[in-house]
This record gives C-alpha cells, structure tokens and sequence, in this order.
C-alpha cells in the first residue's frame, strides 16, 4: 500500500514547535546573519512600528531568496513563511522549508487550509510572512502585486506590516562590500476592501524603497486569487 502523500499546506499550532523555533533560530539568526554581517552592511529603519502582537503579516517587496532567512535572522519573532507549493515538490528543499517553518500554497487557488494554517500560526507565536508579488521582482520596479495577500488579511482579520527590501539582490563574497536596507513601514489596518489593502501596500512600498510600480496587464492566473479570497 502505497505511503500517504505529506501535506505541507495544512499546520496546526503544535507544528510551530520549539524544534522549528530552535532550528529556524540556528540556520538564520546564527549562520545566515553571520555571512549577512560579513558580506554585507545592513540597516533596519522603523523597529518601532513592529507590532507588539503577532496579529499582523509581514509582506516584503521580493528581489532575493536571501530575502526570507534574512529576515527571519534580523525579526525578533519567528516567522512562517507562505511558499509556493511547487517548491515541496523538490525532495531535499521540501524537509528544508518544512524544518524553517514555511508552508505550501496553491498562489491561484488559496484554499481552506491555507486559512487554517494562518489562524493556526496566529494560536502560536510565530507570525506570518507573504510577498505579494509572488515572486522575485527587478530593482527599481514593483510588478506582478496579487490582492491575495490582502485577501487572506481579511478572511483572517490581520493587519499588513509592510516591509520595504533594498539591495538583498546584490550576490556579494567579498567582507563589508554589500550593504542591505530594510525598511519597516506603518502598518495597515484590516479593511475589507482588497484594493484599498493592495494599494497602500504599494504605496507605502514605493516609499520605502524608492522602486516605481509598474502596473501590469491583467490576465486569467494573476486576477483569479481563487474564490476563497475573492467571494
């Protein structure tokens, strides 16, 4: 009889467990922020406006995959990162991700589970992290923002920490010659209008970053977020 098939979109609270804090806490606040120290300078401006509470979801611009350990390394809560399943589909990254915390989702069909897991993450102490364009964008640029993110706020109740990156994409090996800016927005509110979460998102985003957002041109897979988050 053949094994199950793991699901990696579906967690409880209880998966959010000391293993995960210990281990997310040893890959990135003890070995990813001692090469962040070594290769690069970085700046964090706004810590007063995290939240005391972990009723919010972090959402960053995307430009690196160093944009998740990072920060993660830098963030004084642990944080679960909402990954694209296709990456569970890769056998030594899928127990990598699953060991940090991170879970799968359907980025065109965000179903039931994946709100569970969010309301299951908030019974922890653990929060929240989305990129709402999906995926890594160009420097200078904001393309490809889904209102997905600001969906799952709604159906969820949370407030939107935006997070503004810059210089994340620069792959630097030689000590102190990178430097990486993270910036940390004023937090928005939950509100139910999905274009008004996704347009202060963006609009706090160009501010912290000095990126220009191009608007794109819509199309099947990027305006259906699935009807869980649209109906």
């Amino acid at each position: 009889m053949a094994k199950p098939k793991k699901m990696y979109s579906m967690r409880n609270a209880s998966h959010f467990n000391w293993f995960r804090t210990m281990w997310q806490f040893v890959v990135c606040k003890c070995l990813y922020m001692l090469r962040l120290k070594l290769i690069y300078r970085i700046e964090i401006i706004g810590k007063e406006n995290i939240p005391e509470n972990n009723s919010y979801i972090i959402c960053p611009n995307h430009l690196s995959t160093l944009d998740p350990p990072m920060l993660a390394a830098v963030w004084s809560r642990n944080i679960a990162f909402m990954a694209k399943k296709e990456l569970f589909n890769i056998p030594l990254l899928r127990w990598w991700l699953d060991w940090l915390g991170a879970f799968s989702v359907d980025r065109e069909n965000l179903g039931p589970s994946t709100v569970k897991t969010v309301e299951e993450i908030y019974g922890s102490k653990w929060v929240l992290g989305i990129f709402p364009q999906g995926t890594r964008g160009i420097p200078g640029e904001i393309k490809g923002v889904t209102k997905g993110f600001a969906g799952l706020a709604r159906l969820t109740k949370c407030d939107i920490l935006p997070v503004g990156i810059i210089g994340s994409n620069e792959a630097r090996w030689k000590p102190f010659s990178g430097k990486i800016i993270i910036k940390i927005g004023k937090i928005i509110p939950y509100n139910k209008d999905l274009e008004l979460v996704k347009n202060k998102w963006i609009e706090q985003i160009q501010e912290l970053t000095g990126f220009k957002y191009i608007q794109e041109e819509d199309n099947a897979s990027k305006s259906k977020q699935g009807e869980l988050v649209n109906g």
